[in-house]
């Protein structure tokens, strides 16, 4: 695709930056934000650059923009620094990063109950329909108080800050809210600053109304209450914005839902339900795919792999599906003997949520089946399975470089950036096999072999069809799944956004 296409898209992207924020400040809030203090050996705080999808998303906003970032205090230095600062903003020491940070910081044992009982891993798992609903979510009375004197209170907190926040600036600014740590945050700042121009966008699925009512309906009611007072409430895909508008006629009877127009009217006011599907920044994963330290590990994959190379990367964790990606593997080398010895699976798999007992579990799950695959079909000479259990970026897209199959069978996904990230980097006219569940479907699927998550036949055929298709078919796939990702990349997210709040200026 023209580079110079993208460039008009971050040209048209700073140009509405410069016309919307020149009327009204921009106030961005997320649990996590764009730095993290770390302490030293020798008792200083150092700086980093700030980790997660919502981070990674914004920090174009953050090399472009001067706002103010609303995040908790997470760790021990993020803590110190806010302690320092009294509650002011923090300004970055990162290059190129002009966002300031004003820390909320909440007493621990108050955020371990939001954080560590509510949104994790009761929200994450309901979004994700991860609940073995027989028998689990039990909604006990820890989890009541987790609501009461965790969630709600750093939702208050977070309020609290950017409504001090936005009364300094004027009392009007736009108020950006991210993720499903955040739903009670627009109820509240709407009280304090009624002005405000807000958005709030969930990075992760919107499930359907009949099964949020496996929470209690005070829980469920509040939250759609509250980002109805937004103007605008953002979702990954259609699907996601067709649930919520459910959610909010069956919840809130007092509201009206226009489906038609995706508007949600409360009271004197209305709300705004639109799709706007995520991306990746395409300059900076092709920077990082040809950087040195991707090219030194890209040598080395290649030097390990034997044939054609399946390869998935993820986050170790239910929802991604691991384990019946592998059994779909084990059953093609059982029905396609041929290929044993010729093709090599390696898979980047990221440890997440340790802590959390379903995640201990299905890391265990992993391992058995891997050393049960290993053993049964392995040889002095191969193994067909090579797991990676480390977080590291660039060795994972190093890998994305050189795959002939990359597996996508995740359960559910708000989006999978990997899905994008994969057809960008590759040099081989890979194959993607896409689960139709990912948010990445409704962009891809016209490029992808797509499967249904439970399917392991199905998913084991898709993996021999793409090992087999031929190679005028892999490459008229990979160089259409390639353009669409270049046409849509981050930028062209955020200008979607940003034009509908430029509307309501």
């Amino acid at each position: 695709m023209d580079e110079g296409i993208q460039e008009g898209q971050w040209g048209r992207l700073r140009e509405l930056c410069d016309s919307v924020l020149s009327k009204r400040p921009l106030i961005l809030a997320s649990n996590r934000g764009p730095i993290e203090h770390h302490v030293t050996q020798d008792g200083r705080t150092e700086a980093r650059r700030g980790s997660g999808g919502v981070v990674t998303a914004l920090s174009s906003l953050t090399r472009m923009l001067d706002f103010t970032w609303v995040a908790s205090a997470m760790g021990e230095g993020d803590r110190r620094v806010a302690e320092q600062s009294q509650g002011a903003k923090v300004k970055s020491t990162l290059p190129g990063q002009r966002a300031q940070v004003r820390y909320v910081s909440t007493p621990r044992r108050v955020y371990h109950k939001y954080y560590n009982i509510f949104c994790n891993p009761l929200l994450w798992f309901l979004q994700h329909y991860m609940w073995n609903s027989p028998y689990s979510p039990n909604v006990d009375a820890n989890v009541h108080d987790a609501w009461n004197d965790g969630y709600v209170l750093v939702n208050e907190t977070f309020a609290k800050t950017v409504v001090d926040e936005g009364l300094q600036a004027g009392g009007a600014p736009i108020v950006m809210t991210h993720d499903y740590h955040l739903y009670l945050t627009p109820g509240f700042v709407r009280e304090g600053l009624p002005n405000a121009v807000i958005q709030h966008f969930t990075h992760i699925p919107w499930p359907a109304a009949r099964y949020w009512k496996l929470l209690p309906n005070y829980m469920r009611n509040s939250i759609c209450r509250s980002l109805v007072s937004a103007d605008v409430v953002g979702f990954q895909s259609m699907s996601d914005v067709r649930n919520f508008l459910d959610s909010c006629e069956e919840f809130l009877p007092d509201c009206k839902v226009d489906h038609n127009n995706q508007v949600v009217y409360f009271g004197e006011r209305h709300c705004r339900v639109q799709a706007y599907p995520i991306s990746v920044n395409v300059e900076e994963i092709i920077r990082i795919a040809n950087s040195p330290r991707a090219l030194d590990y890209e040598r080395r994959l290649r030097s390990e792999i034997q044939g054609s190379t399946i390869i998935r990367v993820d986050r170790a964790e239910p929802s991604k599906n691991v384990v019946r990606g592998f059994r779909a593997f084990s059953l093609l080398l059982s029905r396609y003997p041929e290929l044993q010895g010729k093709v090599s699976f390696l898979a980047f798999l990221v440890p997440s949520r340790t802590h959390i007992r379903q995640y201990q579990r299905y890391m265990e799950d992993i391992q058995q089946i891997i050393g049960e695959i290993n053993t049964t079909y392995g040889t002095d000479e191969w193994q067909p399975i090579k797991p990676y259990f480390e977080n590291n970026y660039t060795q994972a897209i190093a890998g994305m470089k050189i795959y002939d199959v990359l597996l996508i069978n995740a359960v559910i996904d708000g989006m999978n950036l990997v899905a994008k990230e994969g057809p960008l980097v590759n040099t081989e006219d890979g194959v993607l096999i896409l689960s139709e569940s990912t948010g990445a479907y409704y962009q891809l699927c016209h490029g992808a072999l797509t499967v249904s998550p439970a399917d392991v036949e199905g998913t084991m055929q898709a993996m021999y069809q793409a090992l087999t298709m031929r190679p005028e078919e892999k490459k008229r796939r990979a160089t259409e799944m390639a353009e669409s990702i270049r046409r849509e990349d981050i930028s062209h997210w955020l200008v979607c956004q940003i034009e509908d709040l430029a509307e309501l200026i």
